[in-house]
Order: C-alpha cells, then structure tokens, then sequence
C-alpha cells in the first residue's frame, strides 16, 4: 500500500513513517513543509514530497497524487495559537479531503483528539479553537464518502512501548493517557483493514493488545 503521511514530520508521523519503513505491507512517503526536515526521513529510507497544506488544493493534490491512502496527523502544536490552528488543524485538512477525492484516494485515516464531539469538555484555557478545529475537520472526513477511519487519542505521552489499548464509542470511559507509539501501531493496523471503515475510535491506554482491542471494536 503506497501511503502519504500528511504531518510526518510530527511525533506522530515520524513514528508511522518508521513503523511503515520497518515493515512489508507499506511503502510510505513523507510530505514535509521544509527541505531541512528531510535529513530524519533519509536516515529510515522514506521518501519525501516537500509541500505545505498551507497552500492550495490543487498543490496538495499534485503532491498526493498516486496513492493508494492518506495518513492526516497534522497539527499547528500547541504553542502557535488559534489562528494557525484554524489554518493547519481544520482548514489543511479539509483542503486534504478535497485533494483525497480529486485523486480517487478512497483511503484516509484521520489523526484527530478525544471528546472532539463533546462541547461541553471543552473547558480547558484556550483548548477550544483546537477542539472545534478537530471537530469540524473530523464532521467533513465523515461526510466526504472516503473510506475513514478517525483515531481520537486522549493525552499522548512519549513512552517508546505501545502498551495494551482501549477503544471505545464513550470517551468518558477512557483512561487519561496514551502513547504515541501506540497511536502510530494502531495506524498501521487498521489502514488495510475494511472492517475499521466508517469507524471513529476513541482511544487510550487500556488492557487489551492493539490488533485485539480493534477487532473487538469492530465486531
């Protein structure tokens, strides 16, 4: 499968371009903003497509032309403010969607955030433009006739094992953490997998392994 990885020079999309690199069943490219960003992508043999989802459609649908999926884990970060969050989170990823289907692309996943569709959880100081970002983005991907999978990670951490998960439909059930590297594992596992298609999964840190957790979600 030839996957695009929209924000891999993230933690997160660093992490699946490695997974996908070490393994037989994806080729995948890394689309990055900056040409310095490249040296991380050379060292694990990914290749790169340097263009920002800050441009026009019609640039991120040449620069994604020819896949089989899309991978969206692109965020502004934290620290970049509200208007470069309306600009990267949402309106990058619509523009995204949009290039998906001029290109047929019928495979996307979707990096998004737990409780995305629960306003009233967005009480955190200035969390709110993140979460109406997330939740705008997240209402078009399911509304666009793509073939989706949306991830909702609760509070990602930076431990280097994946862990055991839970998936749930409530995210008042979940735990308060997640790693990354299991946000990254559960990418891999559902992209080929049509029973994933149409599902959104909230997620955290739980007691089930990974392909468990997801083939009973879906079931």
């Amino acid at each position: 499968m030839k996957v695009i990885i929209i924000g891999a020079n993230g933690k997160i999309g660093r992490l699946i371009a490695q997974k996908m690199s070490a393994s037989d069943e994806f080729e995948p490219t890394a689309l990055i903003r900056k040409e310095e960003q490249k040296a991380y992508f050379d060292s694990i043999e990914v290749p790169v497509i340097v263009e920002s989802i800050e441009n026009s459609e019609e640039k991120i649908a040449t620069a994604i032309k020819g896949f089989d999926a899309v991978v969206f884990s692109a965020g502004s970060g934290g620290s970049t403010g509200p208007d470069k969050t309306i600009e990267v989170d949402l309106f990058g990823a619509v523009k995204t969607i949009e290039a998906a289907k001029a290109n047929n692309i019928s495979r996307f996943v979707m990096v998004s955030a737990a409780l995305s569709d629960d306003p009233s959880s967005w009480t955190a100081q200035g969390m709110k433009p993140y979460y109406i970002a997330k939740h705008m983005a997240d209402k078009e991907l399911k509304r666009s006739g793509l073939d989706y999978t949306i991830l909702r990670p609760v509070m990602l951490t930076d431990y280097e094992d994946a862990g055991k998960i839970t998936i749930q439909s409530d995210p008042h059930q979940l735990n308060k953490e997640i790693p990354r590297a299991a946000v990254a594992e559960t990418v891999l596992k559902v992209l080929p997998n049509s029973n994933t298609h149409s599902k959104i999964f909230e997620m955290s840190m739980g007691s089930l392994g990974i392909g468990e957790a997801i083939t009973e979600f879906v079931a």
